[in-house]
């Protein structure tokens, strides 16, 4: 993995968990939580996504996002219910 490929994975992973931090109320974890956040959504929706049927289409910049913020709503709302229990 070249330095503009693991800089790209960081900036999408920052916007997926700032926009999964906006859409769950009450998470804000920084630049950094953002960005593990968002890394751990993308895994997610990588691995949930396929095995439904689901493709989130886009370019190069809208469909990861998209897809990684996806990812991140889903990993904070089970957070969310952790924590409750």
């Amino acid at each position: 993995m070249g330095i503009e490929s693991l800089l790209i994975f960081l900036v999408i992973g920052a916007i997926a968990g700032w926009l999964a931090g906006l859409i769950v109320k009450g998470y804000g974890f920084g630049l950094l939580g953002n960005i593990v956040v968002g890394i751990v959504g993308a895994f997610i929706a990588g691995f949930l996504f396929p095995r439904l049927g689901f493709n989130v289409g886009g370019g190069a910049w809208v469909g990861p996002i998209i897809s990684a913020t996806i990812g991140a709503v889903i990993l904070l709302l089970l957070v969310r219910l952790v924590r409750r229990v």
